[in-house]
């Protein structure tokens, strides 16, 4: 189960789409979390077995001095993964002309936290921009097609899509402006990563993350189309290249502590956080 749906969580499609969970003698099922439910509760519940999150997930639990349901054992992406998309063509953007138009961005949580922070390191306060809160991501790409915002922020592959559509140029990349980060991670229950599924499921996803980081991206595509039939092949084939050249999908499957560290960092910054929570009170090895 996953958040968002988008490219950015490639390794997990592929691993489904393209029979790596298969070949280890899983039935995987994919879905997006359903309003008002969370990861916690549904692996809590065996609802779920495994979930796509992020680490400052736990610390939703740790402000309140609860222990989360569960622990976080991959790393997904190491950047952020949302782009940033200028209705008209700029090929001499600077993060500061953000203030000069309305700015379309997701609102709340990691996504906005993580664009404060970017912004921040650019000399940009959030806080300066005339924002523009569309809601969904659908209704987003429905609002930006008919002339709402200046600038639009999501994962891809929609902003690649606007662009294919002729309504926007990708800009700017929140992920290239703050570096690795511990963004997006797989998480389970302590319980179940000490099965037998758990060894078998990660044979099967480092293969995946593996194959989408190194792969044609048109060959990736191809494999994953059938998650967006919304959106264009040139679109999708555009938004699989950019996390690869990103390193969205780079390096070993662990969480690294600087990347993790860094995270803390983000939310401190908007104040999101009360303290810095150990690196082994959230994360653990993945399976053997």
């Amino acid at each position: 189960m996953v958040y968002r749906h988008s490219t950015f969580y490639s390794p997990i499609l592929s691993a489904i789409a393209g029979g790596f969970l298969t070949h280890e003698g899983f039935e995987p099922t994919y879905a997006v979390m359903p309003p008002r439910r969370s990861v916690g509760e549904m692996i809590a519940s065996g609802e779920i077995h495994v979930s796509q999150t992020a680490v400052s997930g736990s610390w939703a639990y740790l402000e309140k001095g609860e222990s989360p349901p569960l622990v976080h054992f991959a790393q997904i992406n190491q950047r952020d993964g949302f782009m940033i998309a200028s209705r008209r063509s700029d090929p001499d953007f600077r993060w500061e002309k953000l203030k000069n138009g309305r700015f379309m961005f997701v609102h709340g949580g990691q996504p906005q936290a993580m664009l404060a922070y970017a912004l921040h390191k650019k000399g940009v306060n959030i806080a300066a921009l005339k924002g523009l809160d569309a809601g969904s991501t659908v209704k987003m790409m429905a609002a930006f097609r008919t002339g709402q915002g200046d600038y639009f922020h999501e994962q891809a592959p929609y902003p690649q899509q606007l662009e294919h559509e002729g309504v926007a140029q990708v800009v700017a990349s929140v992920g290239e402006a703050i570096g690795p980060v511990a963004f997006s991670s797989l998480a389970a229950a302590p319980a179940w990563l000490a099965g037998p599924d758990a060894q078998r499921f990660m044979r099967a996803y480092r293969k995946a993350r593996e194959w989408v980081n190194s792969a044609p991206p048109d060959e990736v595509a191809a494999v994953e189309q059938s998650f967006f039939p919304d959106i264009h092949r040139e679109a999708l084939i555009a938004a699989i290249a950019c996390y690869q050249r990103l390193g969205c999908w780079a390096g070993d499957v662990g969480i690294e502590r600087s990347h993790y560290e860094t995270a803390l960092d983000v939310f401190a910054h908007s104040r999101l956080i009360s303290r810095r929570y150990p690196y082994d009170q959230v994360v653990v090895p993945p399976p053997a």
